[in-house]
C-alpha cells in the first residue's frame, strides 16, 4: 500500500487552488488515505480529514438539558435576518478606507452587496436576499463570525 506524504505546506496550497478553481468538489484518494474538500455557494471550501488510523474518536460529551439550551439560546431578531454563509471575519467595507457598504438606516435592494467576509485570505462579498431597510447590525467590524450566524436585521 503506497502512502501519501503531504506537507503542511503543501496541504494547505492544495486548498488554496482548489479554492480558486472553481470547482465544486474534489477527493484525493491513496489506499485508505481520503481527502474530500467541496464548496458551496461563494467559493466556500468544506473541509474534511478522516482521523489517522489507530487514533481514538474524541469521547462524547452529554448533550446540555433542554431547560438550559433554551435558555441559552439567544433571541432571533425580528425581520428579515442576513446570516453569515461561510466562517470567517466580517467587514463592513472594501477597505478600511472606504465606507461601509450600508449602515443602519440605509435603503438596499435585492442583490446589493451588504459586507464581505474574509475566509481564507479570500474576500467573499455578501449580497442582499431581500430589499428593505437595515433596521440592525449585529456584529462589529473585524469580528469573527461562525455559519449562520446573524449579522443584519432588514425590514
Amino acid at each position: 500500500m503506497s502512502e501519501l506524504k503531504l506537507s503542511l505546506d503543501e496541504l494547505r496550497q492544495l486548498m488554496r487552488e482548489f479554492s480558486a478553481s472553481g470547482l465544486t468538489s474534489m477527493t484525493l484518494k491513496d489506499g485508505e488515505f481520503v481527502l474530500k474538500l467541496g464548496a458551496e455557494k461563494a467559493s466556500a471550501p468544506v473541509y474534511m480529514v478522516p482521523p489517522a488510523a489507530g487514533v481514538a474518536a474524541p469521547a462524547a460529551v452529554p448533550a446540555p438539558a433542554p431547560a438550559a439550551a433554551e435558555s441559552a439560546a439567544p433571541a432571533l431578531p425580528e425581520g428579515k435576518v442576513v446570516k453569515a454563509p461561510i466562517v470567517g471575519t466580517f467587514y463592513a467595507a472594501a477597505a478600511p478606507d472606504k465606507p461601509p457598504y450600508v449602515t443602519v438606516g440605509s435603503e438596499v435592494k435585492e442583490g446589493d452587496v451588504l459586507f464581505i467576509i474574509e475566509s481564507m485570505k479570500l474576500m467573499n462579498e455578501v449580497t442582499s436576499e431581500y430589499s428593505g431597510k437595515v433596521e440592525k447590525i449585529l456584529v462589529e467590524n473585524g469580528q469573527a463570525v461562525e455559519y449562520g450566524q446573524p449579522i443584519m436585521v432588514i425590514g
